[in-house]
């Protein structure tokens, strides 16, 4: 089946990247995490992995919760699954209040706007879909000069279903076959989680390694593109169109 000129992005860690939220752990917390032997980076990694999993258990046993609000109650639950045996003592409510403000900060990863503006040059349209609130995301773009219209910025909050129970990709799958003469669209991320289950919905697949570096295809299964890039990305979704 021939695809569309639709490429939907996933965002947070996709586009954007993390390093800001745990720059911030860095600064408020890190003199405290290195005395325990812990390095803020990884707190900061598997607080981020560990809301992401409870979000999705929480989502596919139908009691969803908007993803902000899953991370920042996991916060003292890291601490103390990362050794720290009080976590309660070792940080106040006001260092949670501090991460969370910096949480608005994060940034467009590099060659992302190139990303977006390839596509676009070429005739894409751009989608946007994120598990995050759309403030916050919509947020990134903007601080960033990238425009995102807002009818084409969407959240799982909207339906109640989380990323990657196949029900969340289906309606904009269902739309954008609808109005493309049922030419499948692209969904791409450097989540390879995500980016195989939206394959798995029925997209066309676009995987980045930016972010996990091992595509790990044994378990996750073929894509139709990969690149260690994201303008890389572009390009090949670009080419693979045109062939």
């Amino acid at each position: 089946m021939s695809s569309s000129k639709n490429v939907v992005f996933d965002i947070v860690g996709t586009l954007v990247c993390y390093d800001y939220l745990y720059d911030a752990i860095d600064r408020r917390l890190g003199d405290r995490l290195r005395a325990e032997g812990i390095k803020p980076y990884l707190l900061g990694q598997m607080w981020m992995e560990t809301a992401e999993r409870e979000y999705t258990n929480l989502s596919i046993s139908g009691r969803y919760q908007p993803y902000g609000t899953v991370f920042e109650a996991l916060f003292y639950r890291i601490l103390f699954m990362g050794g720290i045996k009080e976590p309660r003592e070792f940080a106040s409510p006001a260092d949670l209040e501090y991460i969370m403000s910096e949480y608005t900060g994060l940034t467009i990863r590099p060659g992302a706007a190139e990303c977006v503006q390839k596509l676009r040059d070429a005739g894409f349209t751009v989608w946007a879909f994120t598990a995050g609130d759309l403030t916050r995301v919509g947020g990134y773009f903007a601080k960033a000069g990238v425009h995102m219209p807002a009818e084409n910025l969407l959240s799982c909050d909207s339906a109640g279903v989380g990323k990657p129970d196949l029900a969340a990709y289906k309606p904009l799958l269902d739309r954008l076959m609808a109005e493309n003469e049922g030419k499948k669209p692209w969904f791409a991320a450097a989540h390879m989680w995500d980016v195989s289950a939206a394959r798995t919905a029925g997209f066309k697949g676009a995987y980045c390694t930016v972010l996990e570096n091992e595509p790990l295809q044994q378990l996750f299964g073929d894509m139709d593109v990969i690149d260690d890039t994201l303008p890389g990305m572009a390009d090949k979704i670009i080419a693979s169109q045109a062939s």
